[in-house]
């Protein structure tokens, strides 16, 4: 028995219940994030077209339906009686998650007189091992230190070079507070939300306090093996369309690791711990000639392992065998436990879907080794010239489970497609998308030659640059004195508006494709990076994908027309937290985007009307358009994105 190994049979029925109400309210929060709504969910809360469905066999856009394919690999995997399964998927899927959550926990919570002691030695060892895993990985203050002071120089270093009229008007214009335009049906809606998010003050659920913290990372350790261990071989009509670990599988432990007062930290050691021991099992096996053995054999002889020794994944072991996938800090404190670790711990990561079909590698860079990295994506869109993912930080080939992407949009040189990220300190491992330098570097040289014109020059003494941003949104006649800066930034801004589409689009494939290797993602972007996310988010939607490939989105300074895109469609692919971060001093975007088009809306301006995305006003810490080149970095802070509910702290809560 694997699961039994830590968990009773009644354990895993609770496990598995508790993971499958994770998982049906991850999807609720997509257009009811968890704090924004203001009044409770109906106990039968629908997030598809088939409302009026009565039971979750009917409903097939329910994320606990069998055709999705999330859940009943987890049954699976913790070994429950699969004529338990169906009833599972009904509780989960229309009962309140209130009702129920508490009596799971407390069936958690209980102890068996057979083999307890033995298995409370197990949960203590394998807590052990998680927290040196989670020290290991804590960020060295003096490295973050160092970073943050390199951020500021860059900073000061923008300022130098961007020094014109745009902050000083900001400063002349602070007397001038722009309310954007808002529909008025937008006005009422409650999922819209203006100015800045706190902490929620949430009451912890009563049951929590009965389980130790030994169990509670215990049930999480092997719900993310279950989350990774899905052949799928006996699930043909399954709706996933790729292997490894799946957005909305991480979402749903985020939420259990919040009701379960687990920090994410401890979370993210745990993924660190099953992929360097899948990678380790699957390295050994290549060492002694097993091959691609087939799946049948290897999951036999997992089974009959039982309890595999976690003496391979210690210290020099874990080195030698994954080759340096384990960061070296991660194997000496192993080491330290090898002698309790080798004879308690089960390597359940060993079994992670990869392992199936003998491609452990797939989960990390799927391409033959190529990964992002080696991905020059050059002309394969008509009209794309240059697309390139550039490493950023120290956390590759270190066995991080998930990918970040980070796209600049207002650039003046090449290094700043990179610096803008470089001070951000995270577990993720991290990417800077390269795309279209030169037409890049020409329309924001382009916008800044504008701002030091005479004309703009005049506008900024006049203090006048938030009357002319309020004229565009009250879509009343474009001032006479901008048609000139159209006509100068208008054939540059609409070739970069074009390459930004096509580099979405070519962004999409590159994540079809799976060179992230099979994990989640986040995407950040400012600026027209912003729009290349905003499209891919698009191009994925036309496919038969769901969000199973992007776990969160953050939208800075969005040159996105509010009306006239499929927002709706766009937030379906994410399976997380959908931000849109706005300043509406931002002027500079506003002249750029041209008025036809700011009458419909901006969302670089103004908040979204769309339930389920976060609106937050930025404005405060964004001078001008150019600002979100340094800017960035202390909003990514403010938002806390590895929390599971919508965040944004304000500078006293920093404080």
């Amino acid at each position: 028995m694997v699961a039994t190994s830590y968990l009773t049979p009644t354990q895993s029925y609770a496990a598995g219940a508790l993971f499958g109400f994770a998982l049906k309210q991850a999807q609720i929060h997509r257009t009811h994030p968890l704090g924004l709504s203001t009044a409770e969910e109906p106990a039968d809360e629908r997030t598809s077209s088939s409302s009026s469905s009565d039971s979750v066999s009917e409903d097939p856009e329910l994320w606990v339906h069998q055709k999705s394919g999330l859940l009943r690999p987890v049954f699976e995997f913790l070994e429950i009686d699969s004529s338990a399964w169906s009833g599972l998927e009904e509780t989960t899927g229309y009962s309140p998650a209130n009702h129920h959550v508490g009596a799971f926990l407390r069936l958690l919570s209980e102890e068996s007189a057979d083999n307890s002691s033995q298995r409370a030695d197990m949960e203590l060892a394998l807590s052990k091992a998680i927290d040196v895993t989670a020290l290991s990985m804590k960020k060295d203050s003096e490295s973050s230190k160092s970073k943050r002071e390199k951020h500021r120089e860059y900073e000061h270093e923008c300022r130098e070079k961007l020094s014109n009229a745009e902050v000083q008007s900001s400063s002349e214009d602070a007397d001038i507070h722009l309310v954007p335009k808002i529909d008025s049906n937008m006005s009422d809606n409650k999922d819209v939300h203006i100015g800045s998010m706190t902490k929620m003050d949430e009451k912890p659920i009563e049951e929590v306090t009965m389980l130790s913290y030994q169990r509670k990372v215990t049930i999480l350790y092997l719900l993310l093996s279950a989350c990774l261990a899905d052949s799928r071989n006996d699930n043909k009509k399954c709706s996933r369309r790729r292997k490894g670990y799946d957005a909305r599988h991480r979402v749903a432990l985020r939420l259990l690791a919040t009701w379960l007062d687990i920090k994410w930290a401890k979370m993210e050691a745990i993924e660190v711990m099953v992929a360097c021991s899948a990678m380790a099992l699957a390295k050994e096996e290549e060492s002694k000639g097993e091959g691609k053995q087939s799946s049948e054999r290897k999951w036999a002889k997992w089974k009959r392992g039982g309890i595999i020794g976690a003496a391979a994944i210690t210290g020099g072991a874990l080195m030698a065998v994954t080759g340096g996938l384990a960061a070296p800090a991660i194997a000496a404190g192993l080491s330290a436990l090898a002698p309790t670790l080798g004879t308690l711990i089960p390597v359940i990561g060993a079994m992670i879907i990869c392992l199936f079909d003998g491609e452990i590698l797939c989960l990390f860079n799927p391409a033959a080794g190529a990964g992002l990295t080696g991905s020059k994506m050059a002309r394969r869109v008509g009209g794309v010239d240059e697309f390139e993912f550039k490493a950023i930080g120290e956390n590759h080939n270190q066995g991080r489970l998930a990918v970040e992407i980070l796209v600049s949009g207002f650039v003046f040189d090449e290094e700043d497609f990179l610096r803008p990220w470089e001070g951000q300190n995270d577990n993720l491992e991290r990417y800077a998308l390269q795309w279209e330098s030169k037409n890049l570097i020409a329309v924001s040289t382009a916008i800044q030659d504008w701002l030091t014109s005479s004309i703009a020059l005049g506008l900024m003494k006049q203090g006048a640059m938030m009357t002319v941003l309020s004229t565009l949104l009250t879509a009343l006649a474009w001032p006479a004195v901008l048609l000139a800066a159209t006509d100068f930034i208008d054939s540059k801004w609409t070739i970069a508006v074009d390459r930004s589409d096509k580099a979405g689009k070519l962004l999409a494939e590159v994540l079809l494709n799976g060179l992230q290797g099979n994990r989640p993602v986040t995407l950040v972007g400012y600026s027209l990076g912003a729009r290349v996310i905003f499209k891919c988010l698009q191009c994925l939607a036309e496919t038969e994908y769901d969000a199973e490939l992007i776990e969160r989105v953050v939208l800075l300074g969005a040159p996105i027309s509010i009306k006239d895109e499929s927002w709706e469609a766009a937030r379906k692919m994410v399976a997380g937290r959908f931000v849109n971060a706005y300043s509406n001093a931002d002027w500079t975007l506003g002249v750029a985007f041209r008025a036809s088009l700011l009458t419909q809306g901006l969302a670089g301006i103004q908040p979204i009307n769309i339930p389920g995305i976060e609106n937050v006003d930025v404005t405060d810490l964004v001078e001008g358009h150019s600002s979100y080149l340094w800017a960035t970095q202390e909003i990514l802070d403010r938002l806390d994105l590895d929390t599971y509910y919508p965040v944004f702290r304000s500078t006293l809560d920093k404080q």
